[in-house]
């Protein structure tokens, strides 16, 4: 295992399923974890966990809903104003709505929380990252996204035809596409950007899922990895020395792969980051 000693480590969705793991594992490591939960009471559940079961008191926790702009806003404002530095990013928090749901600030809360709530936090955190550097952003994504498409005609399903899976694909190639445009922009700063399929985990993020499709998830589930291999997955990619200067790809099972001829696409990646600036106010 790597020692992290010098490290400090912001992981969201800390609450439940992969997240507490990889906070577990990088805390066990040495590293100094810093985990993000949407609900302060679970969050503090899950916080003294990982302190108890790690024997490490250099973590802590911080709150944000990936639903509101003002939160992730707010997160990003306090992390730098309490830590001097960020060496690792995991980009892990995650959400599925069985219909269409617009968050506080009146977009599709599937692409708002799974896709612009990356898009959003790891912007604010890109001159603390640079000044770590080296450095690392880890997001998860999905084997989903080989399903998945970009409309912009009609990209938060404002124009009807939203389903489950299918905004849940296109927030996974919106992750696939962020990670690649943002390789190309960070090229030469020593802060690398991968992207994974931490494998068909089972977790309770599709605890929304719609009554019609929960016995099949729950007999679904027994086929599935447990957490903690999901989790192994991510501290590999956020700690792996051998991938010191790895940056833009996308892995399933360890390996690097190429992901679908979409997320390969470099033009459709620009204008989504265009469009993402547009919707969180960046641009």
């Amino acid at each position: 295992m790597a020692q992290l000693s010098d490290k400090t480590i912001l992981v969201t969705g800390a609450t439940s399923g992969m997240g507490p793991l990889v906070a577990l594992d990088l805390a066990r490591m040495g590293a100094e974890v810093v985990m993000v939960a949407r609900d302060e009471k679970r969050g503090e559940a899950a916080l003294a966990e990982v302190r108890s079961r790690s024997g490490s008191q250099a973590i802590s926790l911080m709150r944000c809903d990936f639903a509101s702009q003002a939160d992730i806003r707010k997160l990003a404002s306090d992390f730098c104003a309490r830590h001097a530095r960020l060496d690792v990013l995991v980009n892990n928090a995650g959400s599925v709505s069985a219909t269409r749901q617009l968050t506080v600030d009146g977009l599709e809360q599937t692409f708002a929380v799974n896709h612009l709530g990356y898009f959003l936090l790891t912007n604010l955190l890109l001159d603390l990252l640079e000044r770590s550097a080296p450095s690392r952003v880890v997001n998860v994504a999905s084997v989903a996204h080989r399903r998945g498409d970009i409309d912009f005609e009609n990209l938060e399903y404002e124009r009807g035809g939203y389903a489950i899976m299918k905004a849940y694909a296109r927030s996974k190639l919106a992750n696939v596409l962020f990670t690649a445009e943002l390789a190309r922009r960070l090229a030469g700063k020593s802060v690398t950007v991968t992207c994974l399929h931490p494998g068909t985990v089972a977790t309770n993020i599709w605890s929304r899922a719609p009554w019609f499709a929960r016995p099949l998830l729950a007999v679904a589930k027994r086929f599935m990895l447990r957490p903690e291999e999901g989790a192994r997955a991510i501290v590999h990619l956020a700690t792996s020395p051998d991938l010191e200067k790895q940056t833009g790809g996308y892995y399933e099972k360890g390996r690097r792969v190429n992901p679908s001829p979409s997320a390969q696409d470099e033009a459709l990646a620009k204008r989504l980051w265009e469009e993402s600036s547009k919707l969180v106010k960046l641009a």
